[in-house]
């Protein structure tokens, strides 16, 4: 009697997973293209074990993030809005406000949207680095470097 044979799919456990560094340049690029590319590293799609229930991503160094821009008319249009939960407590804020104070908001809000709501969420978001200039902490971890 001949046996049959099985085919096992292979789940990924937490402690399995291999991370490795990445290091973008954010100079001249735009913030919702730079934003995919980021959202995709950090969650680990492109790997070829990739599972929605493990954090299998990898971490993200940005650099130069005070230097990404916007298409169109958006550092004038585009609003960042928050809302302390009081009546009347909407605050507004244009992109090029926000640029000159906070130059990574831009960036991180734009990969927080394209991450899942879900428990795994803020994990994810810890293994994002953002610098406005090119100086970061992280050299002894010898990042790869991505071109855009």
């Amino acid at each position: 009697m001949a046996q049959k044979l099985q085919k096992k799919t292979f789940a990924p456990k937490k402690e399995e997973v291999i991370r490795k560094w990445y290091l973008i340049d954010a100079k001249d690029q735009v913030v919702g293209r730079l934003a995919v590319t980021v959202a995709q590293l950090l969650r680990g799609k492109g790997k070829n074990f990739f599972s929605p229930s493990v954090d299998c991503g990898d971490f993200v160094i940005v650099i130069n993030v005070k230097d990404v821009k916007f298409t169109g008319d958006k550092m004038n249009q585009k609003m960042y809005r928050h809302h302390s939960g009081y009546k009347g407590g909407l605050k507004e804020t244009t992109a090029t406000k926000m640029m000159e104070r906070k130059p990574s908001y831009a960036l991180l809000h734009a990969v927080k949207g394209m991450i899942p709501r879900n428990n795994l969420r803020t994990g994810v978001l810890k293994k994002l680095h953002l610098y406005a200039d090119d100086k970061h902490p992280h050299e002894a971890q010898k990042p790869e470097i991505i071109k855009l």
